[in-house]
């Protein structure tokens, strides 16, 4: 007997809206099976707004309430059982956040809620990341946001420690990530990967899963620092038109693809990783599954 039960979740980030809606198939004596069965990403640059003038600008706010109505829309007609929408980076510096989450209550019936960093990195962390995390090994998760990058150090199994710093890709865009951030970031890394003789890294967010898409390996197959490293050098070398009509890529991803390849080269430098492992998952399937698990 096969039971499929329908989650949503939506994640604002500070670089684009995604809605994710999933199958949850359940089947006696087996573990449940997580499949996407629809994917929305809207690309409203909150960050833009939170990181440069401090507030949600009134058209965004507008593509806000318009997208979330859609989100609403969608998710009845999937028949979704239950839902949750997270707000990061961008909506924790917005100083008129409140006001934009209260309005889109109203207008768009959906309820957010602005989350901190460490439970990004955790919600994040609870996916699937227990397949991939061998547990006589180390591991630096990393997931770059648009406002945020969260690291999490995994080692024999269990999560040794995690911090979240306000280094993501919208910042970077707008040259608002000082030296002392970098600084902080290298220190970080190097002081909690000190002890252990190898360390692999584990990227998460859209950039990280555009690169390793363009790199044509198997899901389960690394991308190696050299590979990183020279994918950086030849996006570095196109302009941001070329990268929109020669790699296909949006023009919201054309821009910030590059400084978030340098956060994932630094972590590799600074932990001594040679390798990163890009499983697909992001805050939205954490949401999911936490939903799934009663966990949030």
């Amino acid at each position: 007997m096969i039971n499929i039960r329908k989650f949503a979740a939506i994640d604002i980030g500070s670089n684009a809206m995604r809605l994710l809606i999933a199958n949850v198939v359940e089947q006696e004596g087996k573990e449940p099976q997580f499949n996407k069965s629809s994917l929305v990403r809207v690309p409203i640059r909150l960050g833009q707004d939170a990181f440069t003038v401090g507030e949600i600008s009134p058209e965004n706010i507008d593509r806000m309430v318009d997208a979330m109505k859609a989100f609403n829309l969608l998710m009845k007609v999937h028949k979704v059982e239950r839902y949750m929408a997270f707000a990061t980076s961008a909506m924790r510096e917005a100083y008129n956040a409140k006001e934009v989450v209260a309005l889109i209550k109203k207008k768009a019936d959906i309820k957010i809620e602005i989350i901190d960093g460490k439970k990004e990195a955790a919600i994040i962390a609870s996916t699937d990341l227990h397949h991939l995390i061998k547990s006589d090994e180390t591991y630096l998760f990393v997931d770059v946001g648009g406002g945020s990058t969260e690291f999490t150090l995994f080692s024999d199994g269990k999560m040794i420690t995690s911090r979240s710093f306000k280094a993501g890709t919208v910042r970077l865009l707008n040259n608002m990530v000082h030296d002392s951030v970098w600084d902080e970031i290298e220190k970080w890394i190097k002081t909690n990967t000190a002890d252990y003789d190898e360390v692999t890294l584990i990227g998460s967010g859209g950039n990280i899963n555009k690169l390793f898409k363009m790199s044509g390996k198997q899901q389960e197959k690394p991308l190696s620092y050299i590979y990183v490293n020279s994918q950086y050098a030849f996006l570095n070398s196109l302009t941001y038109e070329q990268r929109i009509a020669e790699l296909g890529l949006n023009s919201d991803r054309a821009d910030v693809i590059i400084h978030a390849t340098r956060i994932y080269l630094n972590a590799m430098k600074w932990s001594g990783a040679r390798q990163i492992y890009v499983p697909k998952i992001g805050l939205s399937d954490g949401i999911v599954k936490a939903m799934y698990y009663g966990k949030i």
